[in-house]
């Protein structure tokens, strides 16, 4: 397992590079969260191919949670990379390094995106990737059935999320105002509570394959990046300035997990 799981970082490390090129290429780095993505299949995939494929249900079950998740997202972000063009967060990132550090843009993606990326979707991975290697064949505890509903459950609340936001930010009428009706009155994230949740379901899913526990690194790193990091307190910073009426939605809407609506 330690070989192949060296390889897969390889193959993740060169994907990196290479979109790292693309992004110097066209001086914006804003594609990365697609990247980052399609990269969750792509590294489950090698996983898989190294393994010989899915040995039985729970590593077909890693394989389509996966592939679900990261195609869907990646796709979703595609588009709205393509439509909307540079991303703020990313923008500001590459603008302090510059400024601060004086590094040049390809010094900055490197180092402050593609580099920092690679190695942590790997890492976020490790649960899906490892299950997908020990799968020995057997069936799939019920327990790790329920990781699977969880799993789903998680990629649902993302897909109805996202599918809310966009459709609101078609609407001429929405502009300046802040979205606070379907799953955004209930939490002010709903698509990364969705991540939150899909990747706590592939964890318990991995672990019932035969993933090793520590492999929980995945999750509990990827729930602070989206509550704690570059998720949720980096977009309310920005919404906060330029978005009137976001202060009181804060006041009365829960920040991550779902829960009915505060009194403003």
């Amino acid at each position: 397992m330690v070989s192949s799981l060296a390889l897969t970082l390889v193959a993740v490390v060169a994907l990196m590079l290479a979109c790292w090129r693309i992004a110097v290429s066209i001086r914006d780095v804003s594609f990365i969260d697609v990247v980052w993505a399609w990269g969750m299949v792509y590294a489950v995939a090698v996983a898989t191919v190294l393994a010989g494929g899915p040995a039985g249900p729970a590593g077909w079950a890693l394989l389509a949670l996966v592939s679900l998740w990261g195609l869907r997202l990646g796709g979703h972000l595609f588009a709205r990379w393509r439509r909307l063009g540079r991303d703020p967060r990313y923008e500001k990132i590459m603008a302090s390094a510059l400024a601060k550090k004086g590094w040049s843009f390809e010094r900055t993606a490197l180092l402050q995106v593609f580099g920092l990326q690679g190695p942590l979707l790997w890492a976020v991975s490790l649960p899906a990737q490892t299950g997908i290697l020990a799968d020995s064949g057997g069936p799939l505890p019920l327990w790790g059935w329920a990781g699977v509903a969880i799993a789903l459950i998680g990629i649902g609340f993302e897909t109805i999320g996202d599918a809310q936001l966009e459709a609101f930010r078609k609407n001429p009428a929405s502009k300046g105002k802040v979205l606070d009706t379907g799953l955004w009155r209930y939490t002010r994230h709903p698509n990364y509570f969705g991540d939150f949740t899909a990747w706590w379901g592939i964890f318990i899913v991995g672990v019932a394959a035969g993933a090793p526990i520590w492999t929980i690194i995945g999750p509990i790193f990827l729930s602070f990046t989206l509550t704690r990091w570059s998720g949720a307190p980096m977009l309310e910073h920005s919404l906060k300035k330029h978005r009137p009426g976001y202060e009181d939605y804060i006041r009365r809407t829960s920040g991550f997990f779902p829960l009915p609506p505060r009194r403003s």
